[in-house]
């Protein structure tokens, strides 16, 4: 019987470590990004309609995603920073000077989201842009400090609601958590097959008023929101057959 040449055993470990080694979990389907990030509060202390932009809050996104298939993915996000209001920003209308409300808070928030990846097949073949687009349920921990220390009451002494509407806002507990609606959408542009650039605008739909630490001294009809805009890295994991043996296929 002859024997098997010895180059032969030498050929066949690194084989069987190779296809142990797709056995494993498929790391491509798993990403990481960290992104630059800005709050913007939009409320009863802000005249603008796209919220108060002379009050921006800095902050910090981290996130884990799993591709479910080509075009969704799970993405589990965490942000970290903080909300601003403050009625003296702006001289017009006049009120908002004597009325002197303000308000700051930080911001924790942890959510699920669902992704739908727009044009998959872009970032496939080296640099490619693909917009994206998101919805998900999170939680976003408060700690809400407002101040009406500068509030000119003989200002307003001709409209007693107003006062009457502080000393209720002053008795009503604020929030220290709220359940939030995060809805985005971005785009992100594959530098290489593992790293990639994005640009990300997420809207927060909830259910409070006193996101702001005031409601009946301001308006009580209108809830309180806040959305981000954030830019980032994102990297994704991958294996290659680096000795070029066959896959094992289950």
């Amino acid at each position: 019987m002859k024997s098997l040449p010895a180059k032969t055993f030498l050929f066949i470990p690194p084989c069987l470590l190779g296809m142990t080694l797709y056995a494993q979990p498929d790391l491509s389907r798993i990403e990481l990004g960290a992104n630059a990030t800005t709050f913007i509060y939009q409320g009863d202390l802000t005249p603008s309609k796209l919220g108060s932009y002379k009050t921006i809050g800095l902050g910090l996104g981290i996130y884990g995603a799993y591709k479910l298939t080509n075009n969704f993915y799970l993405k589990t996000n965490i942000a970290f920073g903080g909300l601003n209001g403050d009625d003296s920003k702006y001289k017009t209308p006049s009120w908002r000077q004597q009325r002197n409300f303000k308000f700051k808070s930080s911001v924790t928030e942890i959510s699920e989201n669902i992704v739908w990846n727009i044009l998959p097949a872009a970032n496939k073949n080296g640099p490619g842009l693909s917009p994206y687009i998101s919805v998900g349920i999170g939680f976003t921990f408060l700690h809400i400090k407002r101040d009406y220390s500068n509030y000119n009451a003989a200002f307003f002494e001709e409209e007693p609601a107003l006062s009457s509407g502080l000393s209720s806002d002053l008795s009503h507990p604020l929030p220290k958590g709220l359940l939030v609606f995060p809805v985005g959408f971005g785009l992100r542009y594959a530098l290489t097959d593992k790293i990639s650039l994005n640009a990300e605008f997420s809207y927060r739909f909830n259910s409070t008023d006193y996101l702001d630490g005031f409601s009946e001294a301001a308006n009580s009809s209108k809830k309180d929101h806040y959305y981000s805009n954030a830019i980032g890295l994102i990297y994704s994991f991958g294996k290659k057959n680096m000795l070029k043996c066959p896959r094992m296929r289950y």
